[in-house]
């Protein structure tokens, strides 16, 4: 499927980073194809989130895929296991946290690819950095990088040379503050999102995990205000 436009599958899940991701795949001048999961995560109302943004976005088509990855477990975020709270940055940066889910990443670029080469597209975007990553193993330049060259090499489009594939990171490289200011900077309305990895039942971010502390950490160091709606006791 060929469109006049040159389009690209974005991993969309909701959150601040792969909005921002978006925003900068439409500023690259690609016509984005949204694609989230809906992997059996605790924190489903990112799924919800995601829909906000890639309709206020405007993209082409937005696919949310089941994909129960609670069968496996392994994680906090998919199995019945204790979110961690209140970490200093110390601790985020080293080691793996709990909230890992194992091989998400490569689960989820290898189907963005799959639906990419359906489309006769050869870009996928996504929302990972390197530096505020809270310690995944599958954020990291030199996996993203090896994920590309194994994209060229078990792709049909690469094998025949009728593509070259391209794993867009934009955010690799940037801190949170940075992130935002981008995505403040291209239009990007922040409270459609949603970061926290434990919410309430009614989808009220915690302020307390990896996820809301760096998310907060990044709109104090922006000189902005994050826009979501955070328990009392949490300083903004």
């Amino acid at each position: 499927m060929q469109n006049e436009r040159k389009c690209a599958v974005v991993l969309l899940s909701g959150g601040l980073d792969s909005a921002t991701a978006l925003a900068v795949a439409k500023r690259d001048g690609y016509e984005p194809y949204a694609l989230s999961f809906d992997y059996g995560q605790r924190h489903l109302f990112e799924l919800e989130a995601a829909r906000r943004v890639a309709g206020a976005a405007g993209v082409r088509q937005h696919i949310v895929l089941p994909l129960n990855l609670r069968l496996f477990g392994g994680s906090a975020l998919t199995a019945d296991l204790p979110v961690p709270k209140d970490r200093a940055e110390s601790e985020m940066s080293h080691g793996i946290p709990v909230t890992y889910v194992p091989a998400r990443n490569t689960i989820f670029l290898s189907i963005a690819l799959g639906w990419a080469e359906a489309l006769g597209a050869s870009d996928v975007y996504l929302g990972v950095n390197a530096l505020d990553y809270s310690g995944y193993p599958d954020c990291r330049p030199e996996y993203l990088q090896a994920f590309e060259r194994m994209a060229n090499l078990g792709t049909k489009a690469g094998v025949e040379g009728t593509a070259t594939w391209r794993i867009h990171a934009p955010l690799i490289e940037m801190t949170k503050s940075q992130i935002i200011r981008t995505g403040t900077a291209l239009g990007v309305d922040y409270s459609l999102t949603h970061s926290c990895y434990d919410p309430d039942a009614a989808g009220q971010p915690c302020g307390h995990c990896d996820s809301c502390r760096l998310r907060l950490k990044g709109f104090a160091e922006a000189g902005q205000t994050d826009p979501l709606a955070y328990p009392a006791d949490i300083r903004r």
